[in-house]
């Protein structure tokens, strides 16, 4: 244990409150408890002397003596409740002392005032972020009890409603309440006559519904008073209600919507929920408000180009989020404007620092929060409309906010700066543009050298697309290492870094020179590649195919690499093509043999491979077309008249049977099967 040495003139006052406590004369109890309960009140030094003393279990103790009267154990509540209301550590030795089941304990005694002081602390200690939430589901048998006390009283109904909408982390979490019949028992509460008490249910329906379609599917057919839940909701939004109000409701029916229980076009989102969020996000609404406004619509228009469109012209709002860039950023500004603003204050000399401190820290975190929220807004209205996008690149130095931004101390400023570049970067137009004459990659490659997994999943996508063919960046980007950092990405245990990493080795070796070529085989090394091609995971094998398709791509590279690899390659194509693998798989598999059977030399190691014809030839009277045609080049190329060769290869494929399969699908239903089977006949015929 800590020693914690009190000064002794607090040592004696608070010491006599915690003596009294243990008086034989119940009455002096209570009356000690009375005037504990006043001197905590407002006086954080003093609630931490009383903890250090052990105020905390003999509290405890007086709260779950059987003999002790109901107005002691209520007061004893209130006492802890105030001593809750303290600092986080306050809570912390409060939950250590075992205040929790103590609590949930008392809610069994009749005495509805004691009830209500029980709650009123449960509330205080649940709300904090330093209670585990657990707590409150360890014994199955509070939940309903909490549940049968919401119709004891409006305080009953506001912290019971407060409590669940705090400790409803998970889903988990969300079907426990759900199925002790959270819907049916919290509804009603919508329309109390209590402000608090709607507010606290209101709150209590978004974290049921985020993300939860059993809860969204239920809760769109519940009717409170005759009227749907929905249209409650609507009515909540309306511009005379408080602020803290429409902006639950308006989550509320975004979440019901993004689990599909409300379409998209419904006109409760359209015209009623989507508007209200926009006006969250003006310059009048307090930071806090912005901040959650543009986050929840960034996530309601996230997967729906309709919504994103409608929003890009409601209220200016692309301009409207460059405001949010205007919140000083830095530390150095904010005590510029703060020692304006501020010094007027009277503040005792000895505190002038601190809470300057305390309000710089406060500060720096909304201009993060603010800065967050803006690129995550802007990445979901562009994530499919060219025109919106083109809105925002020519925003007032938007690019250049974006670039700071992927190099800000705040990781998840850089993670929702960076979501907005990928976003953006999806448009061939603004590779071309700005993202060219704002060398982007520079500032993303940083990023990439050391970075969390969500940033980098990122950052990686963002680069994919930068590497495309026609993306101007892509020369320079050559000169900086990308092909070494792209090979580790596909060496992480991220199933989704592996996909980026090959994916953008992919785009870079499309249409690729012959040098860029070399140095990708070099850096990923065979043993890597041939590793990739037997990945678990489908997407990583179908982008490495992509990757030695593109690296297959011209006849002097085609023989190129099948001289220094053919082997390896041969055998990962006949371990594929017999293989539990999907169409897409396999078709692609049969490209690169296509390919393969297009270089001069290449040719050669699929002619003295029996195996691989014969593989050839199964896949030519395969049910899927796709797969029929795939392997029907592969024969087309081979027989390719003008070629060296041309003459013994035709008859050796003619004496193995492949004339009759072609002869047969000349007759397909399929009208690009039956063409080139044609042409692959008139090989022989000429």
């Amino acid at each position: 244990t800590k020693c914690v040495h009190l000064p002794p003139e607090v040592t004696a006052t608070s010491r006599h409150y915690v003596d009294r406590l243990f008086d034989p004369d119940p009455q002096k109890v209570l009356q000690g408890v009375i005037d504990m309960k006043n001197a905590v009140i407002g006086n954080n030094k003093q609630k931490a002397n009383l903890i250090v003393l052990g105020a905390v279990p003999r509290l405890l103790y007086l709260l779950q003596q059987g003999s002790s009267s109901s107005e002691l154990r209520a007061e004893c509540a209130v006492v802890l409740g105030s001593l809750a209301m303290g600092t986080e550590n306050n809570i912390k030795s409060l939950v250590d002392c075992h205040i929790i089941p103590a609590l949930l304990q008392g809610l069994l005694c009749p005495d509805l005032i004691f009830i209500e002081a029980c709650l009123r602390c449960l509330r205080t200690v649940f709300i904090s972020p330093v209670t585990p939430v657990q707590l409150l589901y360890t014994d199955p048998t509070v939940i309903p009890h909490l549940m049968s006390l919401l119709s004891r009283s409006q305080r009953t109904q506001e912290y019971i409603t407060q409590i669940f909408s705090h400790c409803c982390k998970t889903p988990e979490h969300q079907t426990v309440l759900f199925n002790h019949g959270a819907i049916q028992n919290i509804a009603p509460l919508l329309i109390s006559p209590s402000y608090k008490v709607r507010m606290q249910a209101l709150k209590c329906f978004s974290v049921l519904a985020y993300e939860n379609t059993q809860v969204s599917m239920t809760l769109v057919n519940v009717l409170v008073d005759e009227e749907l839940l929905s249209q409650v909701f609507v009515r909540m939004m309306q511009r005379d209600q408080p602020i803290d109000m429409q902006l639950t409701a308006a989550k509320c029916l975004t979440y019901m919507c993004r689990a599909g229980a409300i379409r998209t076009d419904d006109s409760c989102i359209v015209l009623k929920t989507l508007p209200c969020l926009v006006r969250m996000c003006s310059k009048e609404r307090l930071l806090e408000e912005r901040v959650e406004g543009a986050e929840t619509l960034a996530y309601l228009m996230e997967p729906d180009v309709e919504l994103q469109r409608i929003a890009s012209v409601t209220d200016h709002l692309v301009a409207m989020l460059a405001d949010y860039f205007k919140y000083p950023s830095s530390v150095s500004a904010i005590t510029d404007i703060k020692r304006v603003r501020h010094w007027t204050l009277l503040i005792e000399p000895s505190q002038q620092h601190t809470t300057l401190h305390t309000t710089l820290d406060h500060d720096l975190k909304h201009a993060h929060e603010l800065r967050q929220a803006a690129f995550k807004l802007y990445a979901s209205l562009g994530s499919n409309d060219e025109d919106i996008r083109k809105k925002i690149t020519e925003t007032e130095n938007m690019m250049d906010r974006i670039v700071s931004g992927l190099s800000e101390s705040s990781v998840k400023v850089r993670l929702a700066a960076v979501r907005c570049l990928h976003s953006l970067s999806r448009s061939v137009q603004q590779l071309r543009t700005s993202f060219h004459d704002h060398a982007v990659w520079k500032p993303l490659m940083k990023l990439l050298q050391n970075a969390p997994d969500e940033v980098l999943v990122m950052a990686s996508s963002t680069l994919c697309n930068l590497l495309l063919e026609f993306s101007p960046s892509k020369e320079p980007i050559l000169e900086s290492g990308v092909i070494e950092l792209l090979c580790s990405l596909t060496q992480s245990d991220s199933p989704a870094l592996r996909v980026n990493g090959i994916w953008a080795l992919m785009n870079m070796a499309f249409q690729a020179d012959q040098k860029v070529k070399g140095e990708i085989v070099r850096a990923l090394g065979t043993e890597q590649l041939f590793r990739l091609l037997s990945d678990p995971d489908s997407n990583v094998l179908m982008k490495t195919l992509g990757l030695l398709r593109n690296l297959l791509s011209t006849r002097p590279h085609i023989d190129q690499v099948m001289s220094s690899h053919g082997k390896q390659i041969m055998q990962a194509v006949t371990l594929i093509l017999e293989g539990e693998h999907s169409i897409e798989v396999k078709e692609q598999t049969l490209c690169i043999l296509a390919n393969i059977a297009d270089g001069n030399t290449a040719k050669e190691l699929i002619m003295t491979n029996d195996d691989i014809l014969q593989k050839i030839k199964y896949y030519m009277a395969h049910s899927n077309v796709k797969l029929q045609l795939a392997a029907t080049f592969c024969i087309s190329n081979l027989i390719w008249n003008e070629e060296d060769g041309s003459q013994e290869r035709q008859d050796k494929l003619r004496e193995l049977g492949f004339v009759d399969i072609l002869h047969k699908l000349t007759q397909a239903s399929d009208p690009n099967l039956c063409d080139r089977a044609k042409t692959a006949m008139q090989q022989y015929l000429a």
